[in-house]
């Protein structure tokens, strides 16, 4: 078994979903206000310690990491689906460093420690947000 102790991995969190703009449709309903949904959250990249590895071999051939982006609102208020997670599963003792090789961004010490490196954008607003008794449509 090979034994690595430093990789380089380039990460990008999901992208927000966006929000819907859409109106209410039906009849007999002449003033349909707006319904459009919200847009669902980016997926995060995770890090977590585990405790039966010890090397760093499985981020020497795949490193790169994009979690999914959040989908899109609908009509009739449905929001989007919240993207998924990528989790990185790494060994107790695992520091990671930003790009300039100085600045410990975490430091994995104890099983089971999560910590989020690259955070989802949040999901766009419907236009069913933006409603109110004086701004109907």
């Amino acid at each position: 078994m090979k034994f690595l102790d430093q990789a380089k991995i380039y990460t990008r969190s999901g992208h927000g979903g966006p929000g819907a703009i859409s109106f209410r449709r039906e009849a007999h309903v002449p003033l349909g206000g707006p319904d459009g949904g919200d847009g669902g959250r980016g997926g995060n990249i995770v890090a977590i310690a585990v405790n039966g590895l010890n090397t760093l071999i499985d981020y020497r051939y795949q490193q790169h990491f994009k979690a999914e982006s959040g989908r899109p609102g609908a009509g009739r208020d449905r929001s989007g689906a919240s993207g998924k997670d990528v989790v990185m599963r790494l060994p107790i003792g695992t520091q990671i460093l930003s790009d300039d090789q100085q600045t410990i961004l975490a430091d994995l010490t104890y099983e089971g420690q999560t910590i989020i490196l690259a955070k989802g954008g949040a999901g766009g607003k419907g236009n069913a947000f933006f409603k109110s008794s004086t701004n109907r449509a």
